[in-house]
């Protein structure tokens, strides 16, 4: 049971885009091991950061004599200290999030993203957690960096039924308050909700110095509206249902479409928020390809 489920989120060949991928931080992280990225604590081990002046208490090991022996003051040598980071994949489950058929639907796409992610992150040693939410938050898997937390993921998601509403900011704002330390946050979502009530929360979470990653998950039919004819539209958030020639609504809708995606987009640079939009028709391989290769380069830069 358990292998077919983890091959249900886990394609091979994507993970081989993934698997030796390297999600770093973008910042400074407080973890609790050791590991590979910054701290912005100092302490005694791995790379040297500089001296302070030594302190009663000081073990001496740490005084630096070539100073003392220059300026007769006793100071002690600092580095950085290298930790691990905490991930939190946060998956909106709500009805909208339905949309589409087979490997293109919006919610499997997701969650086959959340997925490979959090092996990849588990398999560098860093720990990762999963929450969904949709009118409420709905589960938590909470971090681990075992291997079994991959398949504690993939079993929660495959209990998922995406029904309800979306009331985002709530939830993102409930999750803020269960985070404490410098960690980071990737958002899955279409995102469609009241976006000056989510500003507010992801400001909450950048002030809280966490990374923020808005992943933002649409159908091609959502983008291009590539629909012809007459056209019958079921809500999957309301029971409203509207018959329409498409080439009626085209123009205004993609012109909606395009405020929205750029309203999302001015939020994201606004508050230092990195956002992603992928498109379900996109091979996941491609997709991953391309953001790594992104964010590495910006960490160049």
């Amino acid at each position: 049971m358990t292998r077919s489920i983890l091959s249900r989120y886990l394609d091979p060949e994507v993970l081989g885009h993934v698997a030796d991928q390297h999600l770093d931080p973008a910042g400074l992280v407080i973890g609790n091991l050791a590991g590979a990225h910054k701290s912005p604590l100092s302490g005694f081990a791995v790379e040297f950061a500089g001296h302070r002046e030594y302190v009663p208490g000081d073990d001496p090991k740490h005084v630096d004599w070539r100073v003392y022996f220059t300026r007769e003051k006793y100071f002690v040598k600092q580095y950085e200290l290298e930790t691990n980071f905490v991930c939190h994949l946060l998956l909106d489950v709500s009805a909208s999030m339905r949309y589409g058929e087979g490997r293109m639907q919006k919610l499997l796409y997701a969650s086959q993203m959340a997925a490979m992610l959090g092996y990849s992150i588990v398999r560098q040693s860093d720990k990762v957690s999963l929450v969904t939410f949709d009118s409420q938050v709905r589960g938590f898997v909470a971090p681990s960096n075992s291997m079994a937390q991959v398949v504690r993921m993939t079993e929660h998601l495959d209990e998922l039924e995406a029904v309800e509403k979306t009331a985002m900011a709530d939830c993102l704002s409930d999750v803020a308050g269960r985070l404490g330390r410098r960690e980071i946050v990737m958002l899955f979502s279409d995102f469609f909700t009241d976006l000056d009530q989510l500003e507010p929360v992801l400001q909450r979470l950048r002030y809280d110095k966490h990374e923020v990653v808005l992943i933002q998950i649409m159908h091609h039919d959502e983008l291009a509206f590539e629909l012809d004819g007459m056209v019958k539209f079921v809500g999957l958030e309301s029971p409203d249902e509207y018959l329409a020639q498409t080439e009626d609504l085209r123009h205004a809708y993609l012109a909606a479409v395009k405020r929205h995606n750029a309203q999302l987009e001015e939020i994201a640079q606004r508050n230092g928020c990195e956002r992603l939009l992928v498109d379900t028709s996109r091979p996941q391989g491609e997709v991953f390809i391309d953001y790594f290769s992104q964010r590495h380069a910006r960490r160049a830069r």
